[in-house]
């Protein structure tokens, strides 16, 4: 069977095309006819539900977390840090749901060039926040309404502090399907209980860091297959921090509790991939020398039940199941988690899932199908999660990026319906900062940047180069990084 002709998105020219191309597909999606602008426009309203230091978020759009893999290597912002971090306040978003991910210590890193959170750091990180509020306010006037997060991690399974091609794994359970690709051949891999204790202690230390720095809410990154995130599905660890729901989850409710007695005030949110899917691999059969095939599950058959994820169902782990998600997001309210942002899959994994494209990176697959399943996916997810959430808990969106011009159609009509608090975005703010400030001031947007899911942004850190967006940024265009990327590119198409 070949792979589906993707219809692009920009060649959707009306409102109406779009609206039948979703018909098409099945999808439900609420989309307006046009961009409202000003008071009238649901992406301007302000959030006095979420007050964290005595402020709310003045309008309803919120930046993801975006590394950049171009820290120096004692996890201090550079130049090309800082330029980030200005975009993210240019961008008009009064929400930085977690700034970029942020090592809680050195060997949990994903790359030799990611930030730490450390008192050595303090200084310039404390710097990076003063940046983006000068931004934001030089550019939107105020920051009076304006609240920044940082994002603590440890990359566990994904870890390469030394050497971008070099996996150091550390990991919550051996993984059958896993533990190849990254690098796993041992138990001595596994983080161990009493190690454990001492990484809660990473976490609360980062917290106060975080604090220190000026950050107004910390995001306890339980996404993407990272360390938190996997020991949500580590049902085959024993001992206590794994096999139950209530050992899986832990560690969350150890770092609140340490960062609680540290005297720290600082808010908490999370970043959960609410659901996941097995693996997933090209097909063999429809690849060719340089061209992967569409991405097909790695054969789970010997492995049922599924016990190795979370947010799917282990007996057919090709489906999403919600039950211990939203179980979980319960759990995190009555923690005091305030801001609650859904995401989903894994870029090393799963990247259909997280990122729909139309072009995969280097280390991806070809769509199976139209990537606009899976905005829809993470679409009703964050749907299901608000529906359910307690009163109290703010719901974050992702997924949009790939909607591009008709972003902002869907997401006010998004907004309007209560499906989610704030709609999120993170490739679209590389190429097109203001994209949704713009919608917002004049009812329209510039074409011209719009990120169109070339996935430079991945395939430039997939091969030891900074992330950013090689085809629209001129900043990143201009750059010898690119001919570099261009030639990698190039040769695995021939």
């Amino acid at each position: 069977m070949a792979a589906p002709t993707l219809v692009r998105i920009g060649s959707l020219r009306t409102v109406g095309a779009f609206r039948d191309r979703l018909a098409e597909l099945g999808i439900e999606l609420p989309c307006d006819d046009g961009i409202l602008a000003g008071p009238a426009s649901p992406l301007a309203q302000s959030l006095p539900g979420l007050v964290i230091n005595g402020r709310s978020p003045g309008n309803r759009f919120a930046i993801h977390p975006m590394e950049g893999w171009d820290a120096t290597t004692t996890g201090a912002p550079t130049d090309d840090v800082r330029r980030r971090w200005q975009r993210f306040g240019m961008s008009g978003a009064k929400l930085i749901c977690g700034g970029e991910a942020m090592a809680v210590r050195p060997d949990g890193r994903a790359n030799p060039n990611q930030l730490i959170l450390s008192e050595e750091n303090l200084p310039a990180l404390r710097e990076l926040a003063g940046l983006l509020k000068s931004a934001h306010e030089e550019r939107h006037g105020r920051t009076d309404d304006l609240l920044i997060g940082f994002q603590l991690t440890h990359s566990g399974r994904f870890c390469r502090p030394n050497d971008k091609k070099r996996w150091e794994p550390r990991v919550a359970y051996r993984h059958p399907l896993l533990d190849a690709r990254f690098g796993v051949t041992s138990d001595a891999q596994v983080f161990k209980d009493e190690d454990l204790v001492g990484l809660t202690r990473d976490f609360v230390h980062a917290a106060r860091v975080a604090l220190e720095a000026g950050a107004d809410f910390i995001d306890l990154k339980h996404c993407h297959g990272y360390l938190l995130h996997e020991f949500l599905g580590a049902h085959t660890r024993p001992g206590p921090y794994g096999g139950s729901f209530e050992n899986r989850t832990r560690l969350l409710r150890d770092i609140i509790a340490g960062i609680r007695s540290d005297g720290n005030p600082i808010a908490i949110g999370v970043r959960l991939s609410v659901f996941d899917l097995v693996p997933h691999r090209p097909d063999p059969e429809r690849s060719s020398p340089g061209r992967p095939g569409p991405g097909i599950p790695e054969d789970f058959a010997a492995w049922l039940p599924y016990r190795y994820g979370f947010g799917m169902n282990p007996d057919n782990p090709v489906e999403t199941d919600l039950t211990e998600s939203l179980r979980f997001v319960t759990m995190a309210a009555g923690l005091g988690v305030q801001v609650l942002n859904v995401s989903g899959g894994s870029p090393y994994y799963t990247p259909h899932l997280l990122r729909p494209a139309a072009f995969p990176p280097s280390d991806g697959y070809q769509p199976a199908h139209d990537p606009l399943l899976d905005v829809a996916r993470h679409i009703h997810a964050a749907r299901t999660v608000k529906s359910h959430a307690p009163p109290g808990l703010v719901i974050v969106g992702s997924g949009y990026t790939y909607l591009q011009e008709y972003l902002p159609h869907v997401a006010q009509a998004v907004l309007r319906a209560g499906w989610v608090d704030i709609v999120g975005f993170g490739r679209m703010v590389l190429s097109y900062p203001g994209f949704l400030a713009d919608a917002v001031a004049r009812g329209a947007v510039d074409v011209r940047p719009i990120c169109r899911t070339f996935s430079d942004c991945t395939t430039a850190p997939r091969n030891g180069l900074p992330s950013g967006c090689y085809p629209l940024d001129r900043h990143y265009t201009e750059r010898p990084d690119n001919a570099v990327l261009k030639q990698l590119k190039q040769q695995r198409t021939t």
